[in-house]
């Protein structure tokens, strides 16, 4: 896609017509190579932004696919990060890429020691972990679950951090009506519906079915408290508002 490292027509096409573990496994050896990772740009804007609520020991990245969350966290988090996807495929090159200390080669050795990476595959409807972690964050991963399906994500979360410990996600101002984008995701949710109305197995992945005001009503409900907060690194539209925000939700 786009680029010679990325994925060809048809192998997006078998992968869209796949279920999406089964889609994300074909996809996983070149995902970083297409424009679905997560920007650099984003991610260190979330990180600087983070760092300011800190400190924080441990650190799960929800839906970590290839590790873009892990990378943030190990810079953020003193004790241990957890990256938990249920995708086998992009498990395995999230820990090509973060390989334990010690397999790597001696020049890309940390000159500190950070924390300790653990990989775990699990859906992210169902956790498998105790209140443990201090920070939770997710990149790009939503469209992926039916607005039904929100609020037991949010619980999940929720159990899995400790009292004081907070969830935080960059949110995109949706685009202007009549837009370029917004006839883009228009289309593009439009056909991911006739074709899952068509076709099984589903391949869930809507662009706009994650709309704000039901986001922070499902957190709220979820046990979280919501504050946000400007990424005034990516940009401001032409009106004066962000064009993204840090939604950060706190366990009470």
């Amino acid at each position: 896609m786009f680029t010679e490292q990325g994925p060809t027509v048809r192998e997006l096409a078998v992968q869209a017509f796949s279920s999406i573990e089964r889609g994300y496994d074909l996809l996983a050896p070149k995902f970083d190579h297409t424009p679905y990772r997560t920007p650099d740009r984003v991610l260190d804007a979330v990180t600087d932004e983070v760092r300011r609520l800190g400190p924080f020991d441990t650190g799960l990245d929800v839906c970590c696919g290839t590790g873009a969350g892990v990378g943030v966290l190990r810079r953020l988090c003193r004790e241990r990060v957890v990256g938990v996807d249920f995708s086998a495929g992009m498990l395995a090159e999230a820990r090509a890429a973060f390989p334990p200390e010690g397999e790597r080669p001696a020049e890309e050795e940390p000159a500190g020691e950070g924390p300790a990476v653990d990989w775990v595959r699990a859906d992210a409807r169902s956790l498998p972990f105790a209140p443990a972690f201090d920070l939770a964050l997710s990149f790009g991963a939503f469209g992926h679950f039916l607005p039904a399906e929100r609020f037991g994500l949010f619980a999940e979360v929720h159990g899995s951090l400790r009292p004081g410990g907070q969830f935080v996600f960059p949110i995109g101002a949706p685009p202007p009506v009549g837009s370029r984008a917004y006839w883009t995701l228009l289309g593009f949710d439009a056909a991911m519906r006739v074709r899952n109305a068509l076709w099984r197995p589903q391949f869930v992945m809507y662009y706009r079915t994650f709309r704000l005001g039901d986001v922070l009503e499902d957190l709220t409900r979820a046990g979280f408290a919501v504050r946000l907060t400007p990424l005034a690194e990516l940009g401001r539209r032409p009106d004066g508002s962000p064009r993204a925000r840090l939604v950060v939700a706190t366990r009470e």
